[in-house]
């Protein structure tokens, strides 16, 4: 599962109403009161056939179940099967009547008889599933553990399709049919799934058939006759288009709403390439019969790694011009695709080991994007996953843990980033013939079966040669990461440099290798160190003096690292290191020196990186207010703006320009306009409406229905409605401007308060109403969060802004419906809490 918290509105309400959100959402304090054992095996799921339909007034899911089992070793004359929120109606076994109770969570069958581990059993069930009923909660990472979902059943939303998908992870599949719900079992499964005509299905495995009905529905009949995780099983159902793609003979398909056909495949259709890649890499061809993606509205987390059948939120949608800036869902898509191999084929015996699915998932989006384009590439991304975790405010989590307070602590930046960061290491240490080779080794021992941290030791140990113990003790057993103060000196006499190493972490010495190089006149030494005690000093020859000293020179290790270089140092390491981590690093710090010369002009001469992510960076936190840097790289910036084969490279060095734009620019500017990128559309729209405020206007009245959302030339639409009170931009602010209004810091947030208190003030009723529809909607789809009461607060406070200008103006009937509409979205999350 990709996890992150992907939407604006969200992470805004979260902060608004005081949750402190870090990259992985707010998490619960780490606790060590329960041990919580791999789930007992007492039955073992065989297969699970399921015929359903639904009443969509109701949100109700009418089901019949054929679930076969065994016991798994000692007899049994009583099953216990998870089922949430349900009506039960029968339960037999051979055409005959079980006794059976059932307290809303846990359906408890006498058998007739006792059966043994060689006898196999199928009970047929009849019963209701009401997710509406069910009372588990969801977490930070899935907000919502209700199983099934119906989107806009009465069809009364004009902005939404109606829509039905369900969600598993972590063991809320027992919410709409009855089961063992952990994911140390594995079933074969049949879905016969009855939807009005009208309607596209989609679940795991193949569709078989499909049967018309006599009333206007449909029946079709999906098989997946391969065992995985009840968790992993999948329903989706409503009007999409289905973009055909595959690879080799395997179907490979995007479900989306009609308005994104023509983007699936811009989104999408790396997919095959990433099969195959990640085909060759584990040594194991993907090994499913189909390969889908539906993107789903309101979904409850970032997407699902459902067995052939994906979920994406509907993040997931971009348009042509926000594709040429940058596909920002490739890395979910990435990610939920190597759960097939890492969590799908070989899935974690226990939540407490988690990790074994997330941590491969997580480090897939650096393989891809290393593969595809290039490491620079991959070790930015490494770097904010590293930053993600760093930012976890408790570090005494181990990566394997089996004492926590709820398995949805598990979903933390500790199993994902940790994981992928170790993985990283591991991959290094090892060489990647051998790490793709135990990889390969895992997945064919624990084929179609789970697995845990020890198998994949053994696995590694096993084609490498080398006992691993030290690394998965410090690092899948253990909790936190080294904190390295490293300082070097120069002996001139004696020909070397000194490094004192110390390690001032409060826990026991980590064990590590590191590759150290160190440049002199003569040119670049490497060298491999092993580091192991809390305080030791290496030595390396150096002939001069040297002009940078670089520790972790290739960047793999997970640890806090602080050196005593030199500005020189940096200088130098900007121009020669060779990593992006080398140049990043030295960007950081050069930043908060750019007063002197000799900075600005490694600045300058930076913004010739071939990475655009360094350039990119310049661009933005380069101090061009400062005369000098502005007069030393204002010819560069020109050259980046007009050619740069990177639209958000183009896109900065415009910004950067429009802030202090003159006329002979306008070229410039009205070119970009033509651009089919939001990124270099937004500044030039920046730049032109610093020179011409009419024609900026005009060009942003043509853009006030644009449906896209979170990218850069929303931004400066709304600060152009925003500042010239444009009424054609009132809805378009409306609809983006309160998520902004909470989020944003500084000057930026002064305008979009003055313009949340534009809407507020107006008397477009339209407006008011889509205000109200944001808030409400996303107050009550994240309540858990505890987000109703804000959102309580500030509908009253908008109504009684109406009701105060209603008092002026009593004969208002357009103030009147906006109180009305208030009132309406009280009652809405009143009822909704």
């Amino acid at each position: 599962m990709f996890k992150r918290v992907c939407s604006v509105a969200l992470f805004c309400l979260l902060m608004a109403a005081g949750y402190a959100q870090s990259g992985h959402g707010n998490r619960e304090q780490f606790s060590k009161d329960s041990y919580r054992a791999t789930p007992e095996q007492v039955f073992d799921l065989r297969h699970t056939k399921l015929a359903v339909n639904f009443d969509f007034a109701k949100r109700y899911m009418y089901g019949e179940e054929w679930v076969t089992l065994k016991p798994h070793f000692y007899d049994q004359s009583s099953l216990t099967l998870d089922a949430k929120g349900m009506l039960i109606q029968e339960v037999k076994l051979n055409g005959k009547d079980l006794v059976y109770k059932y307290d809303g969570n846990k359906l408890d069958v006498t058998l007739d008889k006792k059966y043994t581990r060689n006898d196999s059993l199928t009970l047929y069930i009849k019963y209701t599933a009401r997710p509406e009923e069910v009372t588990q909660k969801g977490s930070a990472a899935i907000s919502d553990a209700k199983g099934l979902y119906f989107i806009d059943p009465d069809d009364t939303d004009p902005k939404k399709p109606t829509q039905i998908w369900t969600q598993g992870e972590t063991e809320a599949s027992s919410c709409w049919f009855p089961t063992i719900d952990a994911p140390n079992q594995k079933t074969t499964q049949e879905i016969a799934i009855t939807v009005p005509a009208k309607y596209v299905t989609l679940s795991n495995g193949t569709l078989v058939s499909q049967n018309a009905n006599a009333d206007g529905t449909r029946t079709d009949n999906w098989n997946f006759p391969m065992r995985h995780a009840p968790y992993l099983f999948y329903m989706g159902i409503g009007e999409f288009s289905v973009v055909k793609d595959k690879w080799k003979d395997i179907p490979v398909d995007y479900y989306v709403e009609k308005e994104y056909e023509p983007y699936a495949k811009g989104i999408f259709g790396n997919t095959p390439e990433m099969i195959d890649f990640f085909s060759k890499m584990t040594g194991l061809d993907y090994p499913w019969p189909k390969y889908a993606q539906m993107v789903g509205r309101d979904y409850v987390s970032g997407a699902m790694e459902n067995t052939t059948a994906v979920l994406h939120a509907d993040n997931a949608y971009q348009n042509d011009k926000q594709l040429a800036d940058e596909n920002t869902w490739e890395d979910v898509i990435a990610h939920e695709l190597f759960h097939h191999w890492f969590g799908d084929y070989v899935t974690c015996e226990s939540w407490s080991n988690l990790t074994v699915n997330e941590s491969f998932a997580n480090y897939s989006e650096y393989l891809w994007r290393e593969h595809k384009y290039g490491r620079d590439h991959a070790d930015e991304h490494m770097l904010e996953d590293v930053k993600g975790y760093m930012n976890e405010t408790n570090y005494t989590k181990d990566l394997v843990r089996f004492n926590y307070k709820d398995k949805e602590e598990m979903f933390d930046g500790v199993s994902y980033n940790k994981g992928g960061a170790i993985l990283h290491m591991l991959r290094h240490f090892l060489g990647n013939e051998a790490f793709n080779a135990g990889l390969k080794k895992y997945l064919n021992d624990n084929r179609l079966g789970t697995g845990e941290a020890h198998q994949l030791r053994l696995a590694f140990e096993a084609v490498s040669g080398k006992d691993l113990n030290w690394f998965f003790n410090q690092w899948y057993f253990g909790s936190g990461h080294p904190n390295l103060d490293i300082t070097y000196t120069y002996d001139a006499a004696a020909g070397q440099v000194k490094m004192d190493v110390n390690q001032s972490q409060p826990s026991k010495a980590f064990q590590m290798p590191m590759t150290v190089d160190v440049y002199n006149a003569a040119g670049k030494t490497s060298h491999q160190i092993w580091i192991s005690k809390k305080d030791e000093t290496f030595t390396f020859p150096s002939a001069t003096a040297p002009l940078l000293v670089n520790a972790d020179a290739d960047h793999v290790l997970l640890a806090n690292i602080t050196e005593n270089k030199t500005l020189e140092n940096y200088i130098y390491q900007l121009a020669n290191a060779p990593r992006y981590l080398d140049r990043k690093l030295a960007l950081d710090f050069l930043f908060e020196n750019q007063k002197e010369k000799n900075v600005q002009e490694a600045l300058v001469k930076a913004l010739n990186d071939p990475y655009h992510g360094i350039r990119e960076d310049i661009l933005f936190e380069g101090d061009f207010e400062n005369k000098s840097f502005r007069k030393l790289a204002n010819e560069k910036v020109t050259q980046l703006a007009k050619s740069d084969n990177n639209n958000l490279v183009k896109g900065a060095a415009l910004a950067v320009l429009a802030e202090d734009a003159g006329k002979s620019d306008l070229p410039l500017f009205q070119e970009a306009m033509k651009a089919k990128s939001y990124a270099i559309m937004a500044s030039g729209l920046k730049g032109l409406y610093k020179l011409d405020k009419k024609v900026a206007l005009d060009f942003a009245k043509n853009y006030k229905d644009d449906t896209s959302s979170e990218n850069d030339l929303t931004h400066q639409l709304i600060e152009i409605y925003i500042e010239e009170k444009e009424p054609a931009g009132l809805n378009f602010v409306a609809k983006q401007v309160f998520a902004y209004f909470f989020m944003a810091e500084g000057d930026a947030q002064d305008l979009y308060e003055k313009g949340y208190n534009w809407v507020n003030e107006s008397d477009n009723v339209e407006a008011n109403k889509i205000l109200l529809d944001e808030l409400t909607g996303a107050a009550i789809q994240y309540k858990q969060y505890g987000l109703i009461p804000f959102a309580q607060g500030e509908v009253s406070k908008i109504k009684a802004i109406k009701e105060k200008m209603l008092s002026k103006n009593s004969a208002s009937e357009s103030l009147k419906t906006q109180v009305a509409d208030a009132d309406k979205a009280l009652d809405k999350l009143e009822k909704a809490k």
